[in-house]
């Protein structure tokens, strides 16, 4: 009898030794990446509109490739863009100019990092120098948005201007929210604050500068994916000759439509209806008075 009871607690031992050094090697896998010896290196920024989780001493990679690490990562005073300074090995010292950085993450669970696509320019960064294309991390909420059906947000490799719009109602209208027009994704929402003077909400749109001939008088509308889907703005082009500019503010708006809207305009519309049906019929005859025959 004793011989399963020995057995039985040999398996556990051996069950809870096999687990500490899972937890030993993904420590050391976690932590190697701070551990990397950075030789000789040249610096280079980038700025993003958002970093995610990216931290200092994240690699940097070219094809898959560590060719350096995120040196510091600070917030520009007045904007929401964070300068990320990289320090590249010379090694890797012929990067275009035109090469996009952008913020992946290891994995499902795993650490973000920078990765560089190289591009065609015939000239390169250098020491100081600023790679300008750059797209931000993802974030958990546009993948929700593109699994729902919003479609993503355009991205932002030529750079983006911005335009106001209020809305009295935006509904569940979120930062990072699509904007699209003719249903094709051509920049993305910068925010939403209350304005406490008109006392509605103001809306920045930041819209990729290809589209930079959309007319004044154009219209923006809040818009939601199919029936559970998230809200985007959606722009009507005008007729006007005249383009929105960046800073502009899009006078004609048209706020989100409130489930409850729907359904009051449904009881009110089957009410109606069914008092106009019953004008149209035969009067019902009223009971006689009740009397003495």
């Amino acid at each position: 009898m004793s011989q399963p009871r020995n057995s039985y607690a040999v398996g556990t031992g051996l069950f809870i030794v096999l687990g500490f050094a899972a937890l030993a090697y993904l420590a050391t896998q976690t932590t190697s990446v701070a551990n990397v010896h950075q030789g000789a290196s040249y610096t280079v920024d980038a700025h993003f509109a958002n970093i995610g989780q990216l931290k200092e001493r994240a690699p940097v990679k070219i094809a898959g490739v560590r060719i350096g690490q995120v040196q510091s990562i600070t917030l520009e005073p007045g904007r929401e863009v964070a300068d990320v300074k990289l320090a590249i090995d010379t090694h890797y010292d012929k990067i275009p100019q035109d090469s996009v950085a952008s913020i992946y993450t290891s994995g499902l669970l795993g650490d973000q990092y920078i990765g560089i696509r190289y591009g065609s320019s015939k000239k390169t960064v250098a020491d100081g120098g600023t790679l300008v294309l750059t797209q931000p991390a993802q974030q958990l909420e546009e993948m929700l948005g593109k699994f729902f059906g919003a479609g993503g947000v355009a991205d932002n490799l030529g750079g983006t201007y911005t335009v106001k719009a209020n809305f009295t109602n935006v509904g569940a209208l979120s930062v990072g929210a699509p904007v699209k027009m003719a249903g094709v994704p051509i920049g993305s929402v910068q925010s939403v604050i209350a304005d406490p003077v008109k006392l509605d909400a103001e809306v920045t749109l930041a819209i990729d500068k290809r589209y930079n001939a959309i007319p004044d008088d154009s219209a923006a509308a809040v818009f939601t994916s199919g029936l559970i889907g998230t809200q985007y703005v959606a722009i009507q082009p005008g007729g006007s000759p005249d383009a929105l500019k960046d800073g502009d503010e899009m006078v004609l708006t048209q706020s989100a439509m409130q489930l409850e809207d729907l359904i009051g305009k449904f009881l009110v519309n089957g009410s109606s209806g069914d008092k106009k049906d019953a004008g149209n019929g035969k009067p019902s005859e009223s009971p006689a008075p009740a009397g003495k025959h």
